[in-house]
């Protein structure tokens, strides 16, 4: 059963100006894994800008609460290429309180926008 479903767009431009401008946003937004690729270079920021449309896509399919804790949901990437998300803290009591028991991501960033849809499914 699906019990949300969340989209959300980033301009990648309009979301480097603003880690620029406020050098803290990063590590705010992001857990370490999330900022640094295995090879020790910090991930782009079209990707990065993905994965902050997924932490907002997360919110919009739990049903946008106040409280929720950016660091609480990070973006993984499975060893073949696929996306999934790993909730702790604020998001995951959310998820359990609405009977969330497993997760759908999809990213994607062309022609300077960033995208992502989350599907929460019990």
């Amino acid at each position: 059963m699906i019990i949300g479903v969340g989209i959300d767009v980033a301009e990648i431009e309009r979301f480097q100006a603003s880690l620029e401008r406020t050098p803290a946003l990063a590590e705010r937004l992001f857990v370490e894994r999330e900022l640094w690729l295995p090879s020790g270079e910090r991930r782009g920021v079209a990707s990065l800008a993905a994965r902050f449309a997924a932490k907002e896509a997360l919110a919009k399919a739990l049903g946008a609460p106040s409280g929720l804790y950016w660091t609480d949901a990070e973006v993984v990437v499975e060893d073949s290429g696929q996306p999934r998300l790993r909730v702790t803290g604020t998001v995951a009591v959310r998820a359990a309180e609405l009977g969330v028991r497993s997760w759908h991501v999809s990213l994607s960033h062309d022609a300077g926008v960033a995208s992502a849809v989350v599907i929460a499914e019990g």
